[in-house]
């Protein structure tokens, strides 16, 4: 978990390892950038903890982590805290009280803080309007973006433009290329690797350490590049019909490949673990991997868990039958992943799989399961196992991916409640 200092003397916030070296009894500590800034202090110009991954701590309660991924999802785009917490079963005045006891801030604060450091990272990387960056990032409105962003920099959006350093802005040959921050370590060719052997055909591909994918926005489709950046970011390059929004789908990729959890690190307890150990001994910085398409992951578990090695020649079927065509990109992608609307109508194939796929589409577009994160995992899986076919470790599988950090897709070899999302990890990685 990166901790965030902040010194009282300056009003200034720094990450670790900046030059800055204040007096011990000055400085005050936050878990999360949005933290130190509601607390009314601003980013440091010389770390630029902006331009850092601030994942939430495993330790916040499973409700607050729950929470964080429908506002990441964009929840709070065009809601307000009333119905986030209602999403969640409970009052907007108590889930507040939870994130102010738990992450030093209200769900409000911590939307607006990931927005404008977004806004921030497109001012620095890319050639974007500022209009376009604002819509980009989230923002409702022009006004709204720029008093967020004097608030919290302390400087209008086309001051920090001004104020970037040459090495900051990232050429583009075709498409928007921006840095995707994570704190170190991290092992992205074991997630390169995880992400080739789960690959579904047609949507996505692994060349040449490249992971692409095909996605759809509101029906248009796009094209996303993932690749090796620097010491502490990945390079994501999106070609995308139209920027606004943009800050949810890099949010979703972020997710998608881990970013937004903490890196596995070795302890006397994990070195110990006859599973785990060997797995973070040679493969430091693991981390959950995530979904892209919520739906998406919950049909290719589905389906390997039932028909396992003959799983890619249906899924390919079913990509084809009911995708979305997307014609010229190469590498192997041909469409778009079909939504739960989609597959419900136009997916007729026979067989005890495809039944199942359908039933699951039908109550998916229905809203009587929900795949966005927000579920319990005691009332997730239960939902799921409903559906004939659906397996128990199908649907703890599909938890995993959406952010149970409780979901175990397999019988684990001892009772210790506190290794399940460490045994999960290994699960995963060791079932490519």
């Amino acid at each position: 978990m990166t901790t965030y200092s902040a010194v009282r003397t300056t009003g200034i916030y720094c990450r670790p390892g900046c030059g800055a070296k204040p007096l011990a009894e000055n400085v005050e500590t936050f878990e999360l950038p949005a933290a130190a800034e509601a607390a009314g202090y601003r980013a440091c110009l010389r770390c630029r903890p902006y331009r850092v991954a601030g994942t939430v701590a495993d330790e916040a309660p499973e409700l607050v982590c729950r929470a964080v991924q429908l506002i990441i999802t964009g929840l709070l785009d065009d809601a307000d805290e009333t119905a986030l917490a209602a999403r969640l079963g409970l009052s907007a005045r108590h889930l507040r009280r939870m994130f102010n006891d738990h992450l030093g801030v209200t769900p409000d604060q911590f939307a607006r803080s990931r927005r404008a450091h977004f806004a921030r990272r497109l001012l620095d990387d890319s050639e974007l309007t500022i209009a376009d960056i604002a819509f980009a990032s989230g923002f409702g409105s022009l006004r709204q973006f720029n008093r967020a962003m004097r608030e919290i920099f302390r400087s209008t959006p086309r001051e920090l433009r001004d104020r970037r350093r040459r090495t900051d802005r990232l050429a583009a040959d075709g498409g928007l290329v921006l840095r995707m921050p994570y704190t170190p370590p991290y092992d992205w060719p074991a997630m390169l690797d995880f992400l080739e052997a789960n690959a579904i055909p047609g949507v996505e591909s692994v060349v040449d350490g490249v992971y692409r994918r095909t996605i759809a926005l509101d029906g248009d489709p796009g094209l996303l590049e993932l690749t090796a950046g620097g010491p502490d970011h990945l390079l994501l390059r999106a070609h995308l019909p139209y920027w606004e929004g943009v800050i949810h789908v890099v949010e979703r990729a972020s997710t998608l490949v881990g970013l937004e959890t903490e890196p596995v690190l070795a302890t006397a307890q994990l070195s110990g673990d006859p599973v785990i150990g060997p797995l973070i001994k040679h493969r430091p910085g693991l981390r959950v991997p995530g979904a892209w398409g919520p739906f998406e992951i919950a049909v290719a578990a589905i389906v390997r868990d039932q028909l396992g090695i003959g799983s890619d020649d249906l899924l390919k079927q079913l990509v084809e039958t009911a995708g979305t065509p997307v014609a010229g990109l190469g590498h192997g992608l041909t469409h778009a992943f079909p939504s739960a609307e989609t597959l419900a109508t136009r997916y007729d194939q026979p067989g005890r799989v495809s039944d199942t796929l359908r039933t699951l589409a039908e109550e998916v577009a229905a809203g009587n399961i929900k795949l966005d994160g927000g579920e319990p995992l005691e009332v997730l899986v239960p939902a799921l196992t409903r559906i004939d076919g659906i397996s128990e470790a199908a649907a703890h599988h599909i938890a995993l991916r959406l952010g149970a950090r409780d979901a175990f897709p397999g019988e684990p070899t001892t009772n210790s409640e506190a290794w399940r999302p460490w045994r999960a990890l290994a699960y995963l990685h060791l079932s490519q």
